[in-house]
């Protein structure tokens, strides 16, 4: 595939998005015409004046002239105006429906999809990469049928006018058009490189600014600064390069232009005659128009090589958004509707990687847990924990063996509805910018005031609700909260949406003592009747468990509840003999 047709398609791919605002680009389409009619009109009026009135001195039917000229050109006001709020109607809403889709298909995309995708980078994606676009729809791809019909129109309309002085004129067009693909091909390469060099700066900034208290406290700063110049001046490079490149456009286009001029004068004077002689010099009239639609031409030829360049920036965009969309990793499977689940899960021979050049995590792990059965999960740093309870919330897939949820293969079903009713807590509680009722409905309306209020007084973080409000604005990450508090709020989330599987992985580990008695105590009065499984480090949360799951090397080593363990004298034994508050 050429590169011309690989742009054009990847250009054309837009046709989804700029389909339900079709009619505002066919206002503009149906209008580009009427506009260039209207701008070449202006100079065949001025030579008519000219060499019809003002020359020969006959002034009778100048004022109808004079007025058909300024109809012209409050005609070709108005209509560039509609044509112009037409295209950014348009444009505008295709934008908001692209970063829709993307930021949609970025939501339905597994756990695994972001683990080597830097944030900052998807953020690009979503921001400058689309915003790239604005330009190219309003002032770019579109635009372009406009100077082309206008550049067509101009030069029709000199050839009407003089044949042998336009073809004078055109002598060194081949040359401007070689110069101007040549200088497109070249700013393609180059605003790629800029779409790659802002994705890496943003990626670093997104990642030190969430750290910036580890590179304060390690005093890392000076070298912080430095990796960052590094990409700051790749990005700094590569936007001074296609700069000059773009100006050396411009300036190319006028030289030319006025090249042209100085042609047309020097053949128009009779200097150098084609079928014109000494003896038959233009008239006044005819060089005035030629000077204007020149003028004219040029414009839209300036024009559109700074259009080349947008629309080159639009495909180097449009690259790498495209290629976010039809990345292999495709987004989480399942389509089979999810009712209330009982909460049975069966695991049988489980494996899992991450990658496929890199070992298995689960290695054949098998386990039974019937409704409301609390299950606690055991085991050195490593062992497939988190892994385990990654895969039951559809965070990750790809997964061998079986996990079936009430009997149906969790592969099969919708995550979406899935998630409804599998709730994970995690030891890295994620709380937004917002009020604190939006943290724990999140704008879910089946959740009302009084389900907020009965979750809340259920893991007892009622007490700093009621202190602060339910419309308090919590600051970034919840600066505003203890570590305690923020974890009780994610309680209040998991109770509120009410699901019927549990999953507490490591919850408690950062809690203090005071707030994880208040969390056990929010366990025993209401998971009685839902599954739970628990990865903990503190016995005082595993003990309550129906049975303990010990892992080691992807595999269930010991299953049993306290005292069976104990008796048995492994493992699990071993750790609790220790005298160690923290199991793994």
């Amino acid at each position: 595939m050429s590169e011309e047709r690989s742009d054009w398609r990847l250009l054309a791919r837009l046709w989804p998005y700029i389909k339900p605002d079709l009619w505002a680009f066919g206002i503009a389409l149906v209008v580009t015409p009427l506009v260039a009619l209207a701008s070449l009109a202006q100079p065949w009026l001025l030579k008519r004046a000219i060499d019809e009135h003002i020359v020969p001195e006959v002034l009778d039917g100048l004022s109808d002239i004079a007025w058909l000229y300024l109809g012209a050109v409050i005609a070709a006001y108005f209509l560039r105006a509609l044509y112009s709020l037409a295209l950014s109607w348009g444009g505008a809403r295709t934008l908001v429906r692209l970063r829709g889709s993307l930021y949609s298909d970025l939501l339905g995309r597994p756990q695994s999809f972001f683990d080597h995708r830097p944030a900052g980078m998807l953020l690009t994606r979503l921001t400058s990469d689309i915003d790239s676009l604005g330009e190219a729809l309003s002032a770019g791809s579109v635009t372009i049928v406009l100077d082309l019909l206008t550049i067509g129109g101009i030069l029709a309309a000199m050839f009407w006018l003089d044949a042998d002085l336009t073809a004078a004129m055109l002598v060194l067009s081949p040359l401007l058009f070689v110069l101007l693909e040549m200088l497109r091909r070249k700013l393609k390469v180059l605003f790629l490189e800029i779409r790659v060099a802002i994705a890496a700066v943003n990626a670093f900034l997104a990642e030190r600014i969430d750290g910036v208290q580890i590179i304060q406290l390690y005093s890392d700063e000076e070298r912080t600064l430095k990796r960052f110049d590094v990409l700051n001046s790749r990005f700094r490079d590569a936007c001074s390069t296609s700069n000059i490149y773009d100006a050396f456009m411009y300036a190319l286009v006028d030289g030319i232009g006025s090249v042209f001029i100085a042609v047309m004068l020097w053949f128009g004077a009779g200097a150098v005659g084609l079928s014109i002689g000494p003896t038959e010099a233009v008239s006044a009239g005819l060089l005035m128009a030629f000077i204007d639609y020149l003028g004219r031409l040029f414009a839209p030829l300036r024009e559109l090589s700074g259009k080349i360049a947008v629309i080159q920036r639009a495909v180097a965009a449009l690259t790498k958004i495209f290629g976010l969309l039809d990345d292999a990793e495709v987004a989480i499977s399942g389509e089979k509707p999810v009712g209330r689940i009982a909460g049975q899960l069966s695991i049988q021979d489980l494996r899992f990687r991450y990658r496929e050049d890199v070992p298995e995590v689960l290695k054949g792990l098998s386990l039974e847990v019937a409704p409301g059965e609390v299950i606690a999960v055991v085991g050195a740093s490593g062992s497939g924990k988190t892994t385990l309870t990654r895969l039951l919330d559809k965070s990750y897939e790809g997964y061998e063996g079986s996990i079936k949820l009430d009997g149906i293969e969790l592969s099969e079903l919708d995550p979406h509805q899935l998630r409804r009713q599998v709730a994970a807590v995690r030891q890295d509680i994620q709380i937004f910018s917002d009020t604190l009722q939006f943290n724990v409905d999140l704008d879910n309306p089946d959740i009302d005031q009084a389900r907020r209020e009965d979750a809340s007084a259920l893991v007892h973080a009622d007490a700093f609700v009621k202190r602060l409000g339910w419309e308090h604005l919590l600051r970034e990450r919840g600066a505003d909260l203890s570590v305690g508090e923020g974890q009780l709020l994610t309680f209040s989330r998991t109770m509120a949406h009410d699901p019927a599987l549990i999953i507490l992985d490591e919850a408690t580990a950062s809690v203090d003592s005071i707030t994880e008695s208040l969390i056990q105590d929010a366990i025993a009065r209401i998971l009685s009747a839902k599954t739970v499984i628990v990865i903990a480090h503190r016995l005082s949360t595993i003990q309550h468990a129906d049975r303990i799951a010990v892992m080691s090397g992807g595999e269930i080593v010991e299953l049993g509840s306290h005292a069976e363990l104990m008796a048995e004298g492994g493992q699990y034994a071993h750790l609790v003999e220790s005298g160690r508050e923290v199991v793994a």
